[in-house]
């Protein structure tokens, strides 16, 4: 989302974030845009430092947590913008007019990290068997249900898991070895679903997750 009135320098980022296959929506006013950033998520924000109630927008931003933690700020405006980028919670600023060299440069680099999140996050849907085991135990067939870099859902009709730390293995189709991890129940309910946490991934084997995990956020 783009927050200025600038509609010239509007102009020039829908062009560069059109380029980085980008949708862009634009708000002229901070108030509007607060408003829709609480309904709806936002990737990426880009500010104008110029705009009256930009400054509180950016306040409310910081104080939402959740939001600044996730959501990539850019600020743009004179050149006064850039020097307490730390105060407005920014991770990006450029001056105005905009250079597009600098404004490719640094969208492409907000681009990366929002990527970047959405692959951590992402959860890929597939139906493979999972064994699990667990000290004392010997191991049970369970159905992997969704996958993420962070952990998986599983259905089992086994009885309650309880063990503190479980040891994983499954193969991920189209991966040429299976994958080896140690996890822990993070939810489970009374129909069999169950919530683990991953504790312990190999380098290499988290490796071939996270490719594997991005092969199926991009085929979609």
């Amino acid at each position: 989302m783009v927050v200025s009135r600038d509609w010239q320098e509007v102009s020039v980022l829908e062009c560069i974030l059109g380029g980085l296959h980008m949708e862009v929506a634009v708000e002229a006013e901070p108030q509007q845009a607060l408003a829709r950033l609480n309904k709806s998520k936002v990737d990426a924000l880009i500010v104008d430092c110029d705009l009256n109630g930009s400054s509180h927008l950016m306040r409310e931003l910081q104080h939402d947590k959740g939001r600044a933690n996730t959501t990539p700020l850019v600020i743009m405006g004179g050149p006064h913008c850039g020097r307490n980028l730390d105060e407005t919670g920014a991770l990006f600023a450029f001056e105005k007019p905009i250079s597009v060299e600098q404004a490719v440069r640094t969208l492409s680099a907000a681009r990366s990290m929002i990527l970047d999140g959405r692959l951590r996050y992402h959860r890929a849907g597939l139906e493979v068997p999972v064994a699990v085991g667990c000290k004392g135990r010997k191991s049970a067939e369970a159905l992997l249900v969704n996958l993420s870099q962070g952990g998986m859902q599983i259905h089992t009709d086994e009885p309650v898991i309880d063990a503190k730390t479980l040891q994983l293995s499954f193969d991920l189709p189209g991966a040429r070895s299976s994958l080896k991890a140690q996890g822990e129940v993070a939810w489970q309910d009374q129909r069999g679903n169950v919530g683990i946490r991953f504790v312990k991934l190999g380098t290499a084997q988290q490796r071939t997750l996270q490719l594997w995990l991005a092969q199926q956020y991009f085929a979609n």
